[in-house]
């Protein structure tokens, strides 16, 4: 296990540090959360903010809760820290934290509740259908067309996820994202461009544009490569960037979205936006798309994660619930 990170080193005995950022842990996503929970470290490091480092991979609840910290800055992607459990705990514990409530995250966290709620609110995402090892795959493709999306329902950073051609790629594809959660769904592709809207408080930050050579935003394109390029101003006419933003804050706020999150939708040919997904803790990594919407207004990185800090136990959680 990777030793905690700290900005200020504890004192030996002493059990309370003002500021803990929670990162690692133990999902699939646990490389990216470490770089995300370093920068944001150091950030606060260099703004004066007493800080220390925990990954829960470690020592679990129980050493964090040794630090008894004044609040805790939530840098966990994924299940453990994204999806509703680290933020209950936290909760019962009485402490203080970045980002959305227990329903928020869980809700985000998964996908197909994700879209039966913008359903509900009459917010354009594609259809989808769950899957199972028994499912008819000539049946899937025939409702949602080809090619389409297979994906598990609770995974970030595109782990697991497959662009299927043909019907007789699409069980393969089922056991892909099967290794990666129980729960897989089907999801109508969507061909056009693709669009990133970082939500901070309770305003949309300037959308990014995502183009990949490789027509694929997967977890290559997001963190190592250095083909990807993201286009900022995004190349909408101000009428469709004030659409795409409403958009997105009604997708944050639908799910009972707080403090900051990002949301990802794709643009058909039509013109039309979709939306694809939530996310409630984002990357923080140099390759990270809310530090770039937020320099695009005049924000550095170490005034974003001061901001976003600043949430932390001034934000009712799951207040639309």
């Amino acid at each position: 296990m990777s030793q905690p990170l700290t900005s200020h080193a504890a004192t030996p005995g002493t059990t309370a540090s003002p500021v803990v950022v929670i990162y690692g842990g133990t999902s699939a996503e646990r490389e990216v959360s470490l770089k995300s929970g370093a920068a944001i470290l150091a950030a606060l490091g260099r703004s004066g903010v007493d800080a220390v480092g925990y990954d829960p991979a470690d020592q679990g609840l129980v050493g964090l809760e040794r630090l008894a910290p004044a609040a805790v800055f939530i840098a966990l992607h994924g299940r453990g820290g994204e999806d509703g459990s680290l933020q209950g705990a936290l909760e019962l514990l009485g402490i203080p934290y970045t980002g959305s409530g227990v329903l928020a995250s869980a809700l985000g966290m998964d996908k197909a509740r994700t879209k039966q709620v913008w359903q509900a609110f009459d917010l354009p995402t594609p259809e989808s259908i769950m899957l199972s090892g028994a499912s008819d795959w000539q049946a899937v493709a025939g409702r949602l067309g080809l090619p389409l999306i297979v994906k598990p329902v609770h995974e970030g950073s595109t782990l697991g996820i497959s662009i299927v051609q043909s019907v007789a790629e699409l069980e393969a594809a089922y056991h892909e994202a099967a290794r990666f959660d129980a729960r897989v769904m089907a999801e109508r592709f969507v061909q056009g461009e693709e669009y990133t809207v970082s939500i901070l408080g309770d305003r949309a930050l300037p959308a990014i544009r995502v183009e990949v050579p490789g027509g694929f935003y997967d977890y290559e394109a997001k963190y190592l490569s250095n083909t990807t390029q993201y286009h900022l101003p995004c190349g909408l006419d101000e009428a469709d960037e004030a659409e795409l933003a409403e958009l997105c804050r009604k997708a944050f706020a639908a799910i009972g979205g707080a403090g900051w999150g990002r949301v990802d939708v794709m643009r058909d040919a039509r013109g039309h936006f979709w939306l694809i997904e939530v996310n409630t803790v984002p990357g923080m990594t140099d390759h990270s798309l809310v530090p770039q919407a937020a320099a695009h207004t005049g924000m550095d990185f170490d005034r974003l994660v001061l901001e976003i800090l600043a949430t932390a136990g001034h934000v009712s959680h799951d207040a639309e619930a």
